[in-house]
């Protein structure tokens, strides 16, 4: 492979690769939301249409929700399945924006160029890193890099509903010597991250009953059970004052981080200042006795997302609500069991109930253990080397305080490892208004993908 020509056709090609991505960024693929369907199925079928211009054997595969991109290419050597998601997250609040979500567009900022719009950094942008990296391949090789396997999915952003069976229906076809997962991000800007480990989800959502009916606050204030007083002592109980979740249990199969680990993780690059400063803040607010990058990488957490109940309205309205409604999720690590974490997490509230109230759950959510990736496999160094190579520093091995299943399920249902990387950074919004992504990012990552398909794709 003429990896100088490669790039050097990478460099050339950059504009018309913006241009294919603001085409793909502009289709409304919100998953969760039934209302864009049609426009979620539109996104597949736009990335199908792409991956058979290249030479790809591609086609969508009907799950009983969003469809699944499915790409195979035929060249030898080691199998190497690719997975991205091209399914976005809702943009709400709509006014919040600067620009419309689905208007992408180049803007200047004092950090370099970036692009705007939603699905820009998760996920489109990033997966489109890899299938320019191929674009490019293709384009001074007249062939595809390797044996490839592009798998697309259509509702990562929604809870996976139909990535289990999907995977398990497809087993033989899908499973590959190693997976390439581009849904993370890097440690700092500029500093290249392969992510050694990621943290597990469990979600859930409950609902505190109390009157019959909304009441009115004159009639029934003082004697009424107020559900909205009530959700906020079991809140209030999840955690101690040193930050750490106060539920029985909770911490069964969490580790300590090895103290080699610390110390690599010391100088990995991470400015803790910056970070901080990102979200507005300037101290950590986690559990007392561990660094920031702990909290984020090694530490459970029990996050409260959302809590309401009683009148939203404009004004006032003198009601004591029938009900109050909490979303919950909590970040897993080491071995913990999510269903052991929800059975725990359940009996606790369950346990603080006052007389005459009532709890409901909404069903099982979903959930997913924490996933250790192999790092001594030698892929992970020639990726390693390739990136350093690349981006001119070295390149880490880090840990990820987000939560990917699809890592674990790989490793579950597949039998296989993956390697996580990703061209992000922490302040891309990126399921929040004025998400962005980029420039720099996104056209060393295709850099970055075509020196690692030179170096284990053979």
């Amino acid at each position: 492979m003429a990896l100088n020509e490669v790039l050097t056709e990478i460099d050339s090609g950059l504009d018309a690769a913006m241009d294919r991505l603001f085409e793909l960024l502009k289709i409304r693929s919100i998953s969760t939301d039934p209302a864009y369907r049609e426009e979620t199925h539109e996104a597949a079928e736009w990335l199908v249409k792409e991956l058979k211009s290249l030479g790809f054997d591609a086609e969508l595969r009907p799950t009983t929700g969003h469809p699944m991109v499915v790409a195979h290419s035929k060249g030898e050597g080691p199998r190497l399945l690719f997975y991205g998601h091209y399914d976005v997250q809702p943009v709400d609040p709509l006014e919040l924006w600067n620009t419309p979500p689905f208007e992408p567009q180049i803007e200047d900022t004092e950090n370099g160029r970036v692009i705007r719009g939603r699905g820009a950094s998760d996920d489109k942008g990033q997966l489109m890193t890899f299938i320019e990296a191929c674009r490019a391949y293709k384009a001074v090789n007249g062939e595809l890099p390797g044996n490839l396997v592009i798998f697309l999915e259509g509702e990562e952003e929604s809870g996976s509903p139909s990535l289990v069976p999907f995977l398990e229906n497809n087993r033989e076809e899908l499973t590959s010597d190693l997976a390439l997962i581009c849904d993370t991000s890097m440690v700092s800007p500029g500093v290249p991250s392969i992510a050694g480990s990621l943290r597990g989800m469990l979600k859930e959502e409950f609902t505190l009953h109390g009157p019959r009916i909304d009441l009115h606050s004159g009639h029934y204030g003082g004697p009424a059970l107020n559900p909205l007083r009530e959700i906020s002592k079991i809140i209030a109980s999840f955690h101690d004052d040193q930050g750490r979740v106060a539920v029985d249990g909770f911490y069964e199969g969490v580790h300590e981080v090895p103290a080699e680990q610390l110390e690599a993780w010391k100088t990995c690059g991470f400015d803790e200042k910056e970070y901080l400063q990102h979200a507005g803040m300037t101290v950590p607010h986690g559990e007392e006795g561990y660094s920031t990058l702990e909290q984020q990488w090694a530490r459970p957490t029990l996050e409260i997302n959302g809590l309401w109940g009683g009148y939203q309205g404009a004004g006032s309205k003198t009601v004591i609500p029938a009900e109050a409604h909490c979303k919950i999720t909590c970040r897993l690590v080491g071995d913990m069991d999510p269903a052991h974490i929800r059975k725990a997490l359940r009996a606790h509230v369950e346990a603080r109930l006052p007389v005459d109230a009532r709890i409901t759950w909404d069903g099982d959510l979903d959930g997913a253990p924490a996933s250790v990736m192999d790092t001594s496999r030698p892929e992970f160094e020639a990726a390693r080397q390739a990136l350093s190579d690349e981006w001119n520093r070295e390149a880490v091995i880090v840990g990820m305080g987000g939560s990917i299943p699809i890592g674990y399920y790989f490793k579950s249902i597949l039998g296989m490892d993956a390697m996580l990387i990703g061209f992000a950074n922490d302040d891309d919004a990126i399921h929040s208004p004025n998400e962005k992504y980029d420039v720099k990012s996104f056209h060393k990552g295709i850099r970055s993908w075509a020196r690692i398909l030179d170096r284990i794709a053979k």
